[in-house]
């Protein structure tokens, strides 16, 4: 399996996505500002990837820490949650896995600076294994909703590289191609970033997943000529009416498949769902440096001087999912989601 995030020791090493596909290297993290760099810098993407590796910048940060008793060293652990906090601000599960880190902290606090250190580790460590049992679930129950021989649409990536292994969306197509349903995966190369083309494809070709990248604009087309049975994506996070903020471009997915006829399905952790968010309004939506639209890789192909646009997400109204994929079973609309 593909593994992204691994802990080495006394340091974070992740599988440097900025380089995908055209070179494989690992980017060691010491210290929790390194961390938090990858996952602005996109080193590390995907909503429960950067989860799972803040949650590890979180246990580098009580290794930095020489305080000696609870108060200096939680201070010293909230100079690090809100620097992690404060790369992306879209992904909930970065949140979520920061609060559980702090909550983790606050319980234990009788214990030695030295003890606190291994209960962090080893709760980040849980994080990271919990993810990869979610995915798995993800795949079983997302593969029962996919028809034999079936036409898969995708966008951007949710495969081991956006989790701490196997994938939500991905996950599913992982687990329908294991049981011999699915004969393509169409992959949308995902502008302005390229995630699909460079990320999703070099994850198929590696597991010799059946795919074909496509450009962004052609998704209408296959879908009029009836060459798409099912559209999966991901999700950075989902309100609790089920309005899902997805990368951009997913929006207008949904708006295809919808007049198509054509099942359009999220899969994503439960961590995902934001409760305290009515709807999908109220999501903070990130908006990347224009250089990301401007160019294509070194390649400059809009004038320096022509301003530029780049919100890294959109939002899919809820009455355009048929159902939400999560590790704890398929829910459809109405949404009604119970911790």
């Amino acid at each position: 399996m593909i593994a992204p995030i691994r802990w080495a020791g006394d340091r974070l090493v992740l599988l440097d996505q900025r380089r995908l596909p055209l070179e494989e290297k690992e980017q060691e993290c010491a210290d929790w500002r390194q961390v938090a760099d990858a996952i602005r810098t996109l080193a590390v993407r995907g909503a429960p990837a950067i989860g799972v590796a803040a949650a590890f910048g979180v246990a580098l940060a009580a290794r930095e820490s020489r305080a000696t008793v609870f108060d200096d060293f939680l201070a010293d652990l909230e100079v690090a949650l809100k620097g992690l906090a404060a790369t992306r601000p879209t992904a909930v599960n970065l949140f979520w896995a920061l609060e559980r880190m702090r909550r983790v902290c606050l319980e234990h606090h009788a214990l030695s600076p030295d003890q606190l250190n291994a209960r962090l580790l080893a709760e980040a460590l849980a994080i990271q294994d919990e993810d990869v049992a979610a995915n798995r679930a993800m795949g079983e129950h997302g593969a029962r909703l996919v028809p034999d021989r079936a036409r898969i649409l995708t966008h951007c990536n949710t495969g081991a590289l956006a989790t701490a292994g196997y994938g939500t969306a991905l996950g599913v197509v992982r687990a329908a191609h294991s049981r011999g349903r699915l004969d393509l995966l169409w992959v949308n190369e995902t502008r302005p970033v390229l995630q699909g083309a460079r990320l999703t494809a070099w994850e198929c070709a590696k597991e010799g997943i059946p795919h074909r990248v496509i450009s962004d604009v052609a998704a209408a087309a296959l879908m009029a000529r009836g060459q798409v049975d099912l559209v999966i994506t991901g999700a950075d996070r989902i309100a609790a009416n089920g309005d899902t903020a997805n990368k951009i471009g997913t929006y207008g997915l949904a708006v295809l498949a919808n007049h198509h006829g054509i099942p359009f399905y999220v899969a994503a952790p439960f961590s995902t769902i934001d409760p305290a968010l009515a709807s999908g309004a109220l999501i903070p939506i990130e908006e990347r440096d224009a250089s990301e639209v401007r160019r294509v890789g070194s390649q400059l192909i809009a004038p320096e001087a022509s301003p530029v646009y780049n919100p890294a997400f959109d939002v899919t109204p809820a009455a355009l999912i048929t159902a939400i994929i999560t590790e704890r079973g398929v829910y459809r609309p109405p949404f009604a989601f119970s911790r």
